[in-house]
């Protein structure tokens, strides 16, 4: 066995390793997986392995990375991979010392995520043409992105068993493998039934998916899919600025704090496991009051 091909080994090893201890997401592993993949050919350059790796190996690719135009926030992303993935080949007893510990994460302005207005979202929902299955499928996902606050991985991984028509509820697998129920509400909750009774059986042609929402090609959906699918009917909306599914789960916590929602309750639906998390949405709310005062009270 060549040096790459066990260092290769070593990572998917850490990769399994952290997945059973905590249920981290595909996409927070895709992520770990490329990013010490791409460490190990920088270090490969150095003459280094992973193992063997220093403190200023990790420097010298994170400078490498800033010089490319890489932002503090994937720098950040970068060092934390790293850090798990070093402090595992440490209580494996793979390596004598970590050489991320003494290596101080990039400061991260904390950017406030950004919301549609519910106009905008209003012409975003009708934008889809429903007369056609595609175009009824669009309209029932973005209806229940909007209800519900689901993550777009939530979305497109939803399953048809998790689907409660005669309850008015999604049962929804998140991050780190958290269950939680979320209400449909009676406008998604329509658009459900009339998606599965008059677009779904027609993609599917007959086929067997469990995912709820899925393609012509009687598929489950894809995110790429969805964020082609959500930045076309933008378009159609429109809506100028660049619109990805995320901004409908912003808009989603940002409207309910608008409407006098308990925060925490918002943090419930959301899946947040810290209430912090969910706070930030209140600088955004109390935004949207400032302006409202401004351009309607008498002493604005």
């Amino acid at each position: 066995m060549s040096k790459a091909q066990a260092e290769q080994q070593q990572i998917e090893a850490f990769l399994d390793a952290i997945w059973a201890e905590r249920g981290l997401s595909k996409n927070t592993l895709e992520s770990y997986r490329y990013d010490l993949f791409a460490l190990a050919a920088h270090l490969k350059i150095r003459g280094r392995s992973l193992a063997g790796a220093r403190r200023d190996d990790l420097l010298h690719f994170l400078a490498s990375q800033m010089q490319a135009g890489r932002s503090p926030r994937s720098l950040s992303r970068y060092l934390s991979g790293f850090r798990q993935y070093y402090r595992w080949l440490l209580r494996e007893g793979r390596i004598d010392s970590d050489p991320t510990a003494l290596i101080e994460s990039p400061k991260l302005g904390r950017g406030l995520p950004k919301a549609l207005s519910e106009d905008q979202v209003t012409r975003l929902l009708e934008a889809p043409d429903v007369s056609t299955p595609l175009g009824l499928r669009d309209r029932t996902m973005l209806e229940l992105m909007y209800a519900t606050g689901l993550r777009v991985s939530e979305l497109i991984n939803l399953g048809v068993v998790n689907i409660g028509i005669s309850q008015g509820v999604v049962r929804v697998m998140g991050k780190g493998g958290k269950e939680r129920l979320v209400p449909l509400g009676e406008e998604a909750l329509s658009w459900m039934q009339r998606y599965l009774q008059d677009s779904r059986p027609g993609l599917m042609h007959g086929g067997d998916c469990p995912q709820v929402f899925v393609t012509a090609r009687r598929s489950g959906m894809t995110r790429q899919a969805f964020w082609y699918a959500i930045g076309k009917h933008a378009k159609t909306a429109g809506i100028v600025q660049s619109v990805s599914p995320h901004m409908l789960r912003h808009s989603f916590a940002t409207h309910l704090l608008n409407h006098g929602a308990n925060l925490r309750i918002v943090q419930l639906l959301l899946g947040h496991s810290d209430l912090s998390t969910t706070q930030i949405y209140t600088h955004i709310a109390r935004e949207g009051l400032k302006r409202l005062h401004l351009e309607h009270h008498p002493r604005g």
